[in-house]
């Protein structure tokens, strides 16, 4: 199968949490969390414009910090023009985003950018919940 996010192509670092060692790697994840992101997951700035077409937008710190429970590494953000940070992930030499997609045909540069810190990210109650739910759903597919 062939996938559109930022990474994909080298995407195979295995899990290193116990609870998920039924997804092998990223790509994995990401056609689990395509059956569970939704507008309730999504940012509530971005929520108006989510869809089924772009399910990415809006998930993407939510994602990357369930992705490193899974996987390990590191968070990194990208500065954007609005101010906020998009977060993706780094396992060793191996850099993927989940959530890559939100932005069309954009090209975001993944190199240089700062670590992301989850107590920042999660001192935001809506965030935080935000992530709770992911997860609970992730932990119910099977």
């Amino acid at each position: 199968m062939e996938y559109h996010f930022y990474g994909w192509q080298t995407a195979d670092v295995p899990p290193v949490a116990e609870k998920y060692q039924d997804i092998k790697n990223p790509r994995e994840l990401y056609d689990a969390l395509t059956k569970i992101w939704c507008a309730d997951t999504c940012a509530p700035r971005l929520r108006a414009r989510w869809s089924m077409e772009n399910q990415t937008l809006g998930q993407c710190s939510i994602t990357a910090f369930l992705a490193q429970d899974i996987f390990g590494g590191e968070v990194y953000g990208i500065l954007r023009p609005d101010g906020n940070y998009h977060c993706y992930n780094v396992v060793g030499d191996c850099v993927y985003d989940l959530t890559s997609e939100q932005f069309g045909g954009e090209k975001l540069d993944y190199t240089g950018n700062p670590k992301q810190s989850r107590e920042v990210h999660f001192a935001k109650e809506e965030k935080r919940l935000r992530y709770e739910k992911l997860k609970e759903e992730l932990e119910k597919r099977n």
